[in-house]
């Protein structure tokens, strides 16, 4: 298992140095990023071991920045640190601990296929109704992309997107607090509020952004349900991937 952080911090410096963005001391901070949480757990710190796993991800941009690296190489690289990130946190929780109720699965039944649909047509209106009126989001208009570039488009989201951070706030944050609290709304509803938080520092609106934290929090206590009700963290990635796709698309 302590091989593995050696192999992601080497995988990011072979990214970086094909973005011609390699350096030593970026490198030893991606290799200490990935000893962290693997330290953590090993003493079988799960909180902790999120944590680390995804608030140096969450501050990457503040807390390196130009000086570490090259504005042309910051979307690359963020999106390779996200992959190692992901890629970490399996190991160590589906790998090392063996953490139960992740749910990280193929479907394994027709709930499974029809729930995340059903959720997004009562929640895409709702996040449509609040958000209109806080600004949020403009009043929707009629998409300019052709169907292809729109499948491409939610592939991307899916993937890139929606399953990473499924995983992370669903299989891990909410799974954890529902083995500490139980599967009830406590554990929603605490879930809810950190996703929604989350997105404090992202904009367009100025920061911190609480707009977007009150349309994130509603929207993750969707995600939450699905999860608690589906048997795979697929179903509510798929809901997720619908209403990311929904706001790109059409506003």
């Amino acid at each position: 298992m302590w091989a593995i952080p050696f192999l992601l911090a080497a995988v990011f410096a072979a990214a970086s140095a094909i973005a011609a963005a390699f350096s030593i001391s970026l490198t030893t901070i991606v290799l200490i990023y990935a000893l962290a949480p693997t330290a953590s757990a090993v003493k079988r710190y799960d909180f902790l071991t999120v944590l680390l796993l995804w608030l140096p991800i969450e501050f990457a941009g503040a807390l390196m920045g130009p000086r570490l690296v090259p504005r042309p190489a910051q979307g690359f690289l963020h999106s390779v640190a996200y992959g190692i990130a992901i890629l970490l946190g399996l190991t160590l929780f589906l790998g090392f601990r063996n953490l139960p109720g992740m749910r990280y699965n193929t479907p394994r039944c027709m709930r499974d296929l029809w729930l995340p649909f059903a959720a997004y047509a009562v929640l895409a209106p709702l996040l449509m109704a609040i958000g209109i009126p806080l600004g949020f989001i403009p009043p929707p208009h009629a998409s300019h992309h052709t169907a292809g570039r729109m499948a491409a488009i939610a592939a991307i989201i899916f993937v890139g997107t929606a399953l990473p951070e499924e995983i992370l706030f669903r299989s891990l944050i909410q799974n954890l607090l529902q083995q500490r609290f139980g599967v009830n709304p406590r554990s929603l509803i605490l879930a809810s509020l950190i996703f929604g938080a989350a997105h404090l520092d992202n904009g367009p609106q100025p920061l911190p952004n609480w707009r977007y934290m009150i349309l994130a929090t509603i929207a993750g206590f969707a995600y939450g349900k699905v999860f608690q009700k589906a048997s795979t963290v697929l179903s509510s990635a798929c809901l997720h991937a619908l209403v990311d796709w929904t706001k790109h698309i059409f506003f």
